[in-house]
């Protein structure tokens, strides 16, 4: 084993830099079971995620968009209980990249640091930009804005996610459990009259051939929709139990997504036209005028609300692992340092500072607008490669990878299935990337591999150029507060 790849005991909290982070520095463990669940639905988005993908999915699949989502879905639930075991094991606000550091090795575990500060951090853009246009088209439906006025509106919800993320985990909880509970009263609204309407509005279902290529795309692209339920598991050092409730959260709220989109996409497939929702920029903006004609207020308001929480949430997961990696000493130390509500306020303003630029260049510089397509179109290969990884690490650790760690104890026999399960997810999700650069260039537009390939490429650099920076492992407690 090289030095890098030590880890430390369970036995001890291991600080990286007494001068960096004491025994103050640590994150305020305040989230029960009842404040991660709306978290792990919430992050996920769901009337975002429809009304954000399902007019691209309707363009490249049609009506075989719900068995590609039913594909990706299958691993992603696999990967909820992955997820739960490895937060009983490896509670830790890096989640991801900690358990691929303490399995894996130190070595993998800088390069799946880059895929997740890539996979999450793109995510940003593309949710922060359509909540200035929902919320020009509720306040102003009639209005043409100009770039500085969609810019202005964009820099007030940027502005607006900083605020609870700045104030504490318990104002963020406490902000999304009522953006969440709109966005549920709306989604079960529009179900029960989508269901009563259905024998008046129904449009012919035609599946066709199925496109294979088209399938796979959409199933990669799918990832956009499935994930965020993860997001309690970034939260394990926050949780008044955190051997117990990181996880379950997840699970319960990956399950209740997976349920909404059984319900929705199928009701929005069957009573819009498939030619008025390909490639359209609101779909469920069109489904909706068709349930309740002259009201678009009534589905706007719900999804400007579910795109919000989707913004802060996801800043949440990337500040929370950025804190991890500065607290190792992978990037700079000043990540890992807490303001007075016990937030990593630095890794909060340079995340949504940074993807405010990226705005600002996509609005007002033509030149590069093209290119930063591309790359935020990227977000749904870099988060199934998160994913990816995670069930990797997960069979490992199932199958050798426990015996490397003889302060873990574990039976596994009675994993078994998870472990089968962990490798068909690793398979599937394999096979899936591998896809996405035959089909990508297709579906998406030309330079979409080459983009990857230099940002695959980039993470090599990165592992390449912190290998003498990381020390080991921070292990939290995980002790259970009551």
């Amino acid at each position: 084993m090289r030095p890098d790849d030590q880890v430390a005991p369970d036995s001890a909290n291991v600080l990286v830099d007494n001068k960096t982070l004491d025994q103050s520095g640590k994150l305020a463990q305040s989230f029960r079971l009842h404040d991660l669940i709306p978290l792990s639905v919430s992050s996920v988005g769901p009337m975002f995620s429809v009304a954000a993908t399902g007019g691209v999915m309707a363009a490249i699949a049609g009506w075989w968009t719900l068995p590609a989502i039913a594909i990706l879905a299958v691993p992603f639930i696999v990967s909820s209980f992955v997820f739960r075991l490895l937060n009983r094991h490896f509670p830790n606000s890096g989640a991801s990249y900690h358990w691929s550091a303490r399995v894996l090795g130190k070595s993998i575990s800088r390069y799946q640091a880059w895929i997740l500060i890539l996979a999450y951090f793109i995510s940003i853009p593309p949710i922060a930009i359509p909540a200035g246009t929902y919320t020009l088209a509720i306040v102003a439906p009639h209005y043409h804005p100009t770039q500085i006025i969609e810019l202005l509106v964009t820099i007030f919800w940027i502005v607006f996610a900083a605020i609870p993320l700045l104030l504490g985990a318990k104002p963020t909880a406490r902000i999304t459990q009522i953006f969440f509970a709109v966005e549920m009263i709306a989604l079960v609204s529009f179900a029960i009259v989508g269901l009563a309407k259905l024998p008046t509005i129904a449009v012919p279902i035609h599946f066709g051939p199925p496109p294979i290529g088209g399938i796979l795309i959409v199933a990669v692209i799918a990832a956009t929709i499935l994930d965020g339920w993860e997001i309690d598991s970034y939260a394990a050092e926050e949780s008044i139990k955190p051997r117990e409730h990181p996880g379950l959260g997840g699970i319960i709220g990956a399950l209740g997504a997976l349920m909404f989109y059984a319900i929705l996409y199928p009701l929005m497939l069957a009573e819009t036209p498939l030619h008025s929702l390909a490639n359209a920029q609101d779909p469920l903006a069109i489904w909706s005028q068709r349930l309740v004609p002259g009201e678009p207020w009534l589905i706007l308001i719900p999804i400007l609300l579910s795109t919000a929480g989707g913004l802060w949430l996801t800043t949440f997961i990337l500040t929370r692992a950025l804190f991890a990696m500065g607290r190792e000493n992978l990037i700079p130390p000043r990540f890992a340092t807490l303001n007075r509500n016990a937030v990593p306020f630095f890794a909060i303003i340079v995340s949504l500072g940074l993807a405010l630029v990226i705005v600002t260049l996509q609005l007002f510089v033509g030149s590069l607008s093209s290119f930063f397509t591309l790359v935020l179109s990227s977000a749904g290969f870099f988060l199934l490669a998160e994913f990816f990884f995670d069930s990797l690490t997960a069979l490992v650790f199932l199958t050798i990878g426990h015996k490397r760690l003889p302060d873990v104890q574990i039976q596994p026999h009675s994993h078994r299935a998870l472990a089968v399960a962990s490798a068909l997810s690793t398979l599937l999700m394999g096979i899936l990337l591998v896809a996405f650069f035959v089909y990508g260039p297709r579906a998406i537009g030309n330079g979409i591999d080459e983009t990857i390939g230099a940002l695959l490429g980039l993470g090599f650099a990165f592992a390449w150029f912190t290998r003498g920076r990381t020390t080991k492992a921070y292990v939290f407690h995980g002790d259970n507060l009551t």
